[in-house]
């Protein structure tokens, strides 16, 4: 059983920047891939970026294409999402979801474990 705890949400203006982080429990980390998810409210639960095992591999909506970054750390077994220019519309609640899954293209259902999410509001 995996155990994942976000931080570093928070409430940001338009333009600015926020570093998302996710630690998890498990000591194997480096065998699962790594995600974050988002949901805004009203609306369903959507990818943001993936990270393969290894890090090497990364993942991206399109709309984070170019503001976001998804990155790991094995040993502090901990993945993060840098996260540049926001906009109004980034405001969602974050989530980082872990699978023993490889394929980077994993659909949601895959994720096998998931945190509780962090909030992030970016004020315009």
């Amino acid at each position: 059983q995996v155990q994942l705890a976000e931080s570093g949400g928070g409430l940001v203006q338009a333009g600015g920047s926020l570093t998302l982080s996710c630690a998890a429990s498990e000591h194997t980390f480096s065998s699962y891939m790594m995600a974050w998810f988002r949901q805004a409210p009203g609306k369903e639960r959507e990818f943001v970026a993936a990270i393969s095992r290894s890090g090497n591999v990364r993942s991206y909506t399109d709309s984070a294409k170019g503001r976001f970054t998804i990155s790991r750390d094995n040993a502090k077994k901990t993945v993060y999402l840098h996260m540049n220019s926001l906009k109004p519309e980034d405001t969602a609640v974050y989530y980082c979801a872990a699978t023993i899954q490889a394929a980077l293209g994993t659909p949601e259902s895959g994720y096998n474990y998931w945190g509780q999410g962090t909030q992030v509001t970016v004020s315009s």
